[in-house]
């Protein structure tokens, strides 16, 4: 059985441009891995470059968007567009801010039954239709999000973040990437908490 994780084969990590190893390395220390996404993309340094700096200003900024509700607009679109290795990868970061091992596989098989507030289902609802049919969008949709306490900003966010990662699910699947085993165990059982 072939793998289409070799469709476009990874770089070795010392053919990479230094800002990009440098990038990769530390990633690599504070998770234990390199997430798969990273190396992929590292082909084209340019175009990594680009594309983490625009990840980067949507999901690591100050908003009215917990952590979670980031990653759950990433998990559900993903879901929706076909996305194995974003699924996957975000699923397991989901859990791990929720301190919820189910949430991920629920938003990702079927987020209006997920154990989530209202709240975050009318969030969902609008990635959802920014996802999948973005010419739909009307301002009874954004009404919605206002009633549920997002402001203009946030949702321009949640836009943003199913757009982006719109774009990612595609090159996921493109390049035939696929998750590092290790996201798969990660938030499903709860660290033990340390002695002090």
């Amino acid at each position: 059985m072939s793998s289409t994780q070799d469709r476009y084969p990874l770089p070795a990590l010392t053919d990479l441009p230094e800002d990009i190893r440098t990038l990769i390395l530390s990633v690599q220390e504070k998770s234990g891995f390199v997430p798969n996404v990273f190396l992929k993309l590292a082909r084209r340094p340019d175009e990594f470059r680009a594309f983490f700096a625009y990840h980067d200003a949507l999901m690591l900024k100050e908003s009215g968007l917990s952590k979670g509700d980031r990653e759950m607009i990433v998990v559900a679109t993903s879901a929706a567009n076909s996305c194995l290795y974003c699924v996957v990868a975000h699923g397991a970061i989901l859990r791990i801010y929720e301190k919820n091992p189910r949430v991920a596989d629920q938003v990702a098989t079927n987020y209006r039954k997920a154990e989530i507030t209202p709240r975050q289902r009318a969030m969902l609802d609008f990635a959802m239709k920014v996802a999948l049919s973005s010419a739909a969008l009307e301002d009874a949709d954004f009404e919605r999000l206002h009633q549920h306490g997002f402001n203009d900003e946030d949702i321009w966010d949640i836009g943003a973040i199913a757009g982006f990662f719109a774009l990612s699910n595609r090159m996921a699947n493109l390049s035939g990437m696929l998750p590092n085993p290790e996201f798969y165990l990660m938030g499903r059982i709860p660290r033990e908490k340390k002695a002090g």
